[in-house]
């Protein structure tokens, strides 16, 4: 399984220049990524970037009561540990596995010592950081404003884009918590969608039937986020 996976599944990393890509390769480490594994907690020191092929990274912010909402996903188009970029070494937000799949991880000095030398992966990563960022802004106009059927719709098809097929596993208990609502929110929201034909749920397996209509019943906010991302990173289309 793993000798199919090469870096270039991740398009950051296929998007790099052949220099700077052939510089990180020997330092590029392959890693398995199973589903609830915590990349870091909230206030870790980031000791590595993870790049992900075809897992998906949710990014949650944790209350001091222990309730989570998720402010951004990450797949294949992108990286694991902006904030190793930003100069921050650490992040209030927690990292977890929300597909499982593998990652390329990568030892932080490396990393930052490209970005320092080289113009054209700090531009490609400032446009990763204004694309993500764009993400974070429209998801908290999401949870705070559109139902919980939009805001699955929205999760699904984010997380659609980032995967090899049209089949997700997730319990609906683990998308309540990265939705921050009542998991009998997502059950009735889930059930509607099933009864429209738009999806099949069973046993923590869901499966997209009808993405046209999926993006129909959705609010703009999927749609916002990804205009943004594509015009910002043209390999991700």
């Amino acid at each position: 399984m793993t000798s199919t996976i090469t870096p270039q599944q991740n398009k950051l990393l296929g998007a790099l220049p052949a220099e700077v890509f052939n510089r990180l390769l020997p330092h590029l480490e392959l890693i398995e990524l199973p589903l609830g594994k915590v990349l870091y907690e909230s206030g870790d020191a980031l000791r590595h970037v993870f790049f992900p092929t075809d897992a998906i990274v949710s990014l949650l912010y944790i209350m001091e009561s222990g309730s989570s909402a998720e402010i951004s996903v990450v797949g294949n188009e992108g990286m694991v540990g902006i904030a190793v970029f930003m100069g921050g070494e650490s992040t209030p937000s927690r990292a977890i596995v929300q597909s499982a799949g593998y990652a390329y991880r990568l030892a932080n000095s490396y990393f930052k010592n490209e970005v320092n030398q080289h113009t054209g992966l700090l531009k490609l990563m400032l446009h990763y950081t204004q694309a993500l960022i764009t993400q974070m802004a429209q998801t908290a106009v999401c949870n705070r404003h559109h139902s919980i059927d939009q805001q699955l719709c929205r999760w699904l098809l984010l997380s659609l884009d980032r995967l090899p097929s049209n089949k997700l596993t997730m319990t609906q208990e683990l998308i309540a918590n990265m939705l921050g609502v009542r998991r009998e929110g997502v059950t009735d929201a889930a059930g509607k969608l099933q009864k429209l034909g738009v999806i099949e749920y069973c046993r923590g397996h869901i499966t997209v039937l009808d993405r046209p209509q999926l993006e129909q019943l959705c609010c703009e906010c999927y749609a916002v986020v990804k205009r943004e991302t594509d015009r910002l990173l043209p390999y991700t289309t």
